[in-house]
């Protein structure tokens, strides 16, 4: 078995989180649009750190970079991308 990266597996760690998150959510008989677009917001930047992760390590384009954001009007794709930058700034918990 070869051994992953701590910090691409910690990534995708998260990522795996995000999505079940975002999975429970949105699968709800009742979907908050508010709750839909934060735990959206989560996936995102858990991909980005996972991409960001694998950069480091690799050098490789993100496997995320072809992906599109059907459905979604661009102040909304805009109004997430900054809840995502200001929860990537904000400190992390010890």
């Amino acid at each position: 078995m070869r051994i992953m990266s701590k910090k691409i597996d910690a990534a995708r760690k998260r990522l795996t989180q995000a999505l079940k998150k975002h999975a429970s959510v949105v699968g709800s008989p009742a979907v908050s649009l508010k709750k839909a677009q934060r735990v959206a917001s989560e996936v995102q930047t858990a991909a980005a750190e996972y991409a960001e992760a694998v950069w480091v390590k690799t050098a490789l384009p993100s496997p995320f970079a072809e992906l599109t954001q059907p459905g979604l009007e661009a102040s909304t794709v805009e109004s997430l991308q900054k809840e995502r930058d200001a929860m990537k700034n904000k400190p992390k918990k010890k």
